[in-house]
């Protein structure tokens, strides 16, 4: 275990991967209470909250979510895949095109999907304002359908990353909109639970992915048939928004009452329709008030709220989660349980094993009690990968303690710290700083993630992969005591 070197088969390089008040105390209760956001809008003294979904529905309605929240999950689907897919992938493609001995070009093949999901994060919400949720998931798809023909047809290692930056770009803007298009459509009390669902199907489509490389072994040109398969769902997303309404919201914004008259009785049925134009209605009245500037977010007033998210998004990137998971299949060969092509896998089940669970208590009991749990799960397991690989007392069980450090790991990170960050940013920021907090707070989010993904080959290498889990140990224990302090 300790001789583990860093060129190990199978890598895996993803991320596991939309606002105040000025009284932090809001923010407090959103963490440590059993209050819904709407009840956190009552709450605030001189900022409106805006509740990610203006609909109180109470009783039977005859209109369904549901099957427009799963269309939109392809978006989800499709960010997890091409996250997931140079896992198994890169050993093969990095041989095809030349780069097996270059560490550097295989890292910018990774970390270019990074780069490009960056920049459609920053712009995913523009167009989603400009052009309507639906027509801008449709324009989502050219670029994840294109990139990801690109990559499966590359002959050369320039025509890969620009494939890999397109589908950045695509999944970069599914980040932003598939959560704000769920939202928007979605019953209040059902919030949480629809939100996580995000995460959730980010989960599946990276688990594909992984199954999708099982070929690899029997066919070294699989690769190229995994990188295309994606553009299957981006097809399905396209047509699939073609026939699902308009967020009610957004209509309302741009004053197409009659459509979104319309799409309210598709949503929740006739009988609601005018409950939630009353709702859609007392929101724009609430949201008259100028955005505020770069510095504003700077302020007394709403430095503890942006902090807050921004440092939740890093700190999910520094406890390691992707560091972990990079080695996940080389800890359970060395193990001896499993074999290659199902070891990452195996890891990422538990993944969606425990986002569903988290789904759950989701709309039952505060966002700090979940990232509490998490984060105190993570330091435990990280402690454990790390023991794993030094203490030669425990040689003769390393191999089994690393495989249960991981799996618990990864069950902790997916119970809170995956998903809670996003899901509370629409609920602590007040919509005067709204989109520019959260453009910082997915900065952070993707600048981390980026820099990880390129240099963390070159610091295992230097340091030791145990010395690194140690590292992570220590960052989750800061991470701990930041929610409980803070939050």
């Amino acid at each position: 275990m300790q001789a583990l070197s860093f060129g190990v088969k199978g890598k895996v390089w993803f991320e596991l991967g939309v606002y105040g008040d000025s009284d932090i105390n809001c923010v407090r209760s959103l963490f440590t209470t059993w209050v819904k956001p709407r009840s956190i809008k009552a709450q605030a003294a001189e900022e409106e909250f805006e509740d990610a979904a203006p609909t109180k529905l109470h009783g039977k309605s005859s209109g369904s979510v549901l099957p427009y929240v799963g269309i939109a999950c392809f978006g989800a689907i499709l960010f997890g895949y091409h996250l997931g897919v140079v896992n198994g992938a890169l050993e093969y493609l990095s041989k095809d095109l030349k780069i097996a001995e270059n560490d550097v070009l295989q890292g910018w093949v990774v970390s270019t999907l990074l780069a490009g999901a960056t920049v459609g994060s920053f712009t995913g919400r523009a167009l989603a304002d400009k052009f309507g949720r639906t027509k801008t998931f449709q324009l989502d798809a050219i670029p994840l359908a294109v990139g990801a023909f690109l990559c499966a047809t590359a002959q050369s290692v320039q025509t890969m990353i620009i494939g890999r930056l397109l589908a950045g770009i695509g999944i970069g803007i599914s980040y932003i909109i598939v959560p704000l298009y769920i939202s928007e459509i979605s019953p209040s009390k059902m919030h949480g639970t629809l939100g996580s669902i995000n995460q959730l199907f980010i989960c599946v489509g990276i688990l594909a992915a992984l199954v999708a490389g099982v070929p690899l072994a029997s066919n070294p040109l699989w690769w190229r048939t995994m990188f295309g398969i994606a553009a299957i769902p981006s097809a399905l997303l396209a047509v699939g928004m073609a026939i699902s309404p308009e967020s009610p919201r957004w209509l309302y914004q741009q004053g197409k009452i009659s459509e979104a008259e319309v799409a309210v009785e598709r949503l929740f049925g006739k009988e609601r329709v005018t409950e939630v134009m009353n709702d859609l209605d007392a929101y724009s009245q609430d949201s008259t008030k100028p955005e505020a500037g770069w510095s504003n977010l700077f302020s007394s007033r709403y430095w503890k709220v942006v902090n807050i998210g921004a440092a939740l998004f890093l700190f999910k990137q520094l406890a390691g989660i992707n560091a972990v998971v990079y080695y996940s299949t080389s800890v359970f060969c060395s193990a001896g349980k499993v074999s290659d092509v199902a070891a990452s896998p195996l890891v990422e089940i538990s993944h969606v094993f425990g986002t569903t669970v988290a789904s759950s208590p989701m709309d039952k009991q505060g966002r700090k009690g979940l990232l509490v749990i998490s984060f105190a799960g993570m330091v435990a397991s990280v402690l454990l990968l790390s023991i794993s690989f030094s203490w030669n007392l425990l040689a003769p069980y390393s191999g089994t303690l690393a495989v249960v450090g991981t799996i618990l790991y990864v069950l902790s990170f997916s119970l809170g710290a995956g998903p809670v960050p996003a899901l509370i940013l629409p609920e602590i920021f007040a919509s005067r700083i709204r989109a520019k907090a959260v453009a910082l707070s997915l900065g952070m989010h993707w600048v981390s993630n980026f820099v990880i993904g390129l240099y963390f080959l070159s610091v295992v290498n230097k340091f030791g992969i145990s010395k690194v889990y140690l590292g992570f140990a220590s960052v989750c224990v800061r991470c701990l005591a930041y929610s409980l302090v803070m939050l």
